[in-house]
């Protein structure tokens, strides 16, 4: 019962992150949010298909903040606190290449959007380039809608400008993993 399910999952899981001769389905990232601690869970990301960065730094401890307006299509309003960290983005008003120049310009080191459906909890939308010929230098990850809801809701409740989160994370070295995910998560 429980194995097998758990063993199919697993299957899923490889099939879905591991390259087979060049294939890419998804590419998973994931991330810890460090605090607060009520969120202090490991999140799945994905990265952008065809534009943006890759992540040649593993950071610690650096600030994820949410973008000040939440879509990030133009100026921001606190993209001062966004400069040397890593944005928070909802999905919509624009193309997620210009969310990512936006972020870019402001000097972000990456993205994060998360999808503006609140209740989607397990449907990754493929970031795609848009029609004009424009790029972008930073990673681009998507981000469940549930997920990104959760983290600005537990930095609303608790009065934060940011979480602290650590980027990329290596889940094959941690034990615990299933443990360590939100619990909203659907295995």
């Amino acid at each position: 019962g429980a194995a097998m399910l758990r063993g199919s999952l697993w299957l899923c899981l490889c099939l879905c992150c591991c390259p087979a001769r060049g294939l890419r389905i998804h590419e998973y990232l994931y991330f810890q949010v460090l605090s607060p601690g009520d969120i202090r869970y490991i999140f799945t990301a994905t990265l952008a298909k065809d534009f943006g960065g890759v992540f040649n730094t593993r950071y610690e401890q650096i600030y994820l903040v949410p973008a000040d307006p939440p879509e990030a299509c133009g100026e921001l309003n606190n993209g001062v606190f966004i400069q040397d960290q890593i944005a928070l983005v909802e999905r919509g008003g624009c193309s997620f290449l210009s969310k990512t120049r936006v972020i870019q310009e402001h000097g972000g080191r990456a993205v994060i959007i998360a999808d503006n459906a609140y209740d989607n909890d397990s449907f990754y939308i493929e970031m795609i380039q848009d029609s004009t010929r424009r790029t972008a230098d930073i990673p681009a990850l998507f981000l469940l809608g549930r997920d990104g809801y959760m983290i600005r809701r537990s930095l609303e409740q608790h009065g934060l400008p940011w979480a602290v989160i650590s980027i990329p994370v290596n889940v094959t070295s941690i034990p615990t993993y299933e443990t360590m995910q939100p619990p909203w998560t659907f295995w």
